[in-house]
């Protein structure tokens, strides 16, 4: 078995005291340690049933985030924001800042495979520790785990603000979704240019009439400016 760094070092960096360390620690197990301890007849238990609540505390704590930051995006807005920002692609981004795989107790076995680096475990580990700050706070009647989570999470939810901001094709796809019968598409008008430096011009269409206009070096980068040029067509400020 391999065991991780002191815990209480990963608790001064998150800016948290735990009042029950038993939170952390589980937190902190990996399932092939809790194997390899159950071997040795000792309970260990695993970070697998913290990992699932972690998982229901960080979405309503983001959800409410985006809620209260964001009053004038409707709902499809904020659930794709929310889908960025809960997902193992960031939750791996904000462990790997905490250097969080060295703190993990892990089986031999899986410590020779590379579990400490795999992003799933560094995922999984940090919905656990989430989870940990919850219930510890929760024991105690706070709510500091809201103010917590939010400031591991703070360099994933500018990068969400960012993203949203700049998300002209959805800001445009909802505004025709008002009226169920506005049909949105793009259509590529031109390519110029040789194979490898090709620029794309694409202009969108609402019900066969043209409502905007973007040129790019891919189609990808051409709508989104045409979805652009439709928004301030139609008076939104950006």
């Amino acid at each position: 078995m391999a065991i991780g760094r002191d815990s209480m070092l990963l608790a001064e960096k998150i800016g948290y005291k735990f009042n029950n360390t038993a939170y952390l620690d589980t937190a902190l197990t990996h399932s092939s340690y809790t194997n390899e301890m159950r071997t040795r007849g000792i309970k260990a238990e695993s970070n697998e049933r913290l990992e699932f609540l972690g998982d229901a505390v960080l979405e309503i704590v983001v959800s409410e985030y985006l809620y209260n930051s964001y009053s004038r995006h409707r709902e499809g807005a904020l659930t794709k924001q929310r889908q960025a920002i809960v997902c193992e692609k960031t939750l791996f981004s904000v462990a790997e800042s905490l250097s969080l795989g060295e703190f993990i107790n892990i089986g031999f076995g899986e410590e020779q495979n590379g579990c400490r680096r795999r992003p799933k475990v560094l995922a999984d580990a940090m919905e656990a520790l989430i989870a940990a700050i919850y219930l510890d706070c929760k024991e105690r009647g706070s709510t500091e785990y809201t103010e917590v989570i939010l400031r591991l999470l703070g360099p994933v939810l500018e990068l969400g603000a960012i993203n949203q901001r700049t998300d002209y094709k959805t800001m445009l796809q909802q505004l025709s979704e008002q009226d169920g019968s506005v049909i949105l598409e793009y259509r590529v008008i031109s390519e110029v240019g040789p194979e490898h430096d090709k620029e794309y011009t694409v202009a969108a269409f609402v019900n066969d009439n043209e409502v905007g206009r973007g040129t790019a070096k891919n189609k990808k980068d051409a709508e989104m400016s045409a979805a652009r040029a439709a928004l301030l067509l139609f008076g939104y400020s950006l």
